[in-house]
C-alpha cells in the first residue's frame, strides 16, 4: 500500500522560483533563491542565533526581532536577501546591499559600481566538503557579477577578528582593504574586481 505524500485535498509546497541556477560537475545543483521572511523565518532564526554565527551579530535575537529584520530587508530595493540551494537543501544566506544606501558607504570612498555582500554559510550537515564555501561563493558572484555588467566591484566588510571569513573571501579572489570603525563592529574591507573575477573564472584550468 502506498502512503500518499500530501494529504488528500493538499499540495506540496512549491519549489521556489531561482534568480540564478548553476550545475557543478561533481558538486551538485546550485539554486539562488530569495529569501521569503514568513517562510523562511524558522530556518533564519535557527541559523543566525547558533554560536557559530556570532559574527553575524544576531545571537540574542528573538523569532519575532530576526522576522522584523529581514521583513525591513525584504521592504528595500537597495538590500537583498538570498539562500543559497544545493540540490533543493538550503546552505547559506547570502545579502546583497548598495553601499551609498548603506551605513558602510559612510567609511570608505564608494565607486561607480560597488555592490556589497554579506554571507553566512549554514549548519554543516553529515560534515565538511571541501571546496564547499569556495563553490557556492563562485556561484554566487557569478550570478552578481556576469548578470549586471554594471557591478565592477563587489566589497564585503567581515568582522575583522573574523579570520576565516576574511580567509575564504581572500581565496575567492577579493583583496585587502583596509580596516574600518562601523558602529557595531570594527571591520575589515575587502573587494572584488569584476573583470579579474570572470576572467579568473572562465578560464580553462591549467
Amino acid at each position: 500500500m502506498t502512503t500518499p505524500a500530501t494529504p488528500s485535498g493538499a499540495s506540496a509546497p512549491r519549489r521556489r522560483e531561482a534568480v540564478h541556477e548553476a550545475r557543478v560537475e561533481g558538486f551538485g545543483t546550485v539554486r539562488v533563491v530569495p529569501v521569503d521572511p514568513a517562510r523562511d523565518i524558522d530556518l533564519l532564526h535557527d541559523w543566525v542565533t547558533r554560536e557559530r554565527a556570532r559574527f553575524w551579530g544576531m545571537l540574542d535575537h528573538t523569532r519575532a526581532q530576526v522576522l522584523e529584520t529581514y521583513e525591513y530587508l525584504d521592504s528595500l530595493s537597495t538590500h537583498h536577501a538570498f539562500l543559497i540551494h544545493l540540490d533543493d537543501r538550503p546552505v547559506a544566506l547570502f545579502q546583497t546591499y548598495e553601499p551609498d544606501a548603506d551605513p558602510v558607504g559612510e567609511y570608505y570612498e564608494v565607486r561607480p559600481g560597488d555592490y556589497g555582500l554579506h554571507l553566512m554559510i549554514g549548519p554543516a550537515d553529515g560534515g565538511a566538503r571541501p571546496g564547499f564555501t569556495d563553490t557556492l561563493l563562485t556561484v554566487f558572484l557569478t550570478h552578481l557579477l556576469a548578470g549586471d555588467p554594471g557591478r565592477r566591484r563587489i566589497v564585503a566588510e567581515p568582522d575583522a577578528r573574523n579570520e576565516k571569513a576574511v580567509s575564504r573571501l581572500l581565496r575567492t579572489g577579493f583583496v585587502l582593504g583596509p580596516e574600518i570603525e562601523l558602529p557595531h563592529k570594527r571591520a575589515r574591507l575587502v573587494f572584488l574586481d569584476r573583470d579579474a573575477f570572470l576572467s579568473r573564472t572562465s578560464s580553462p584550468p591549467s
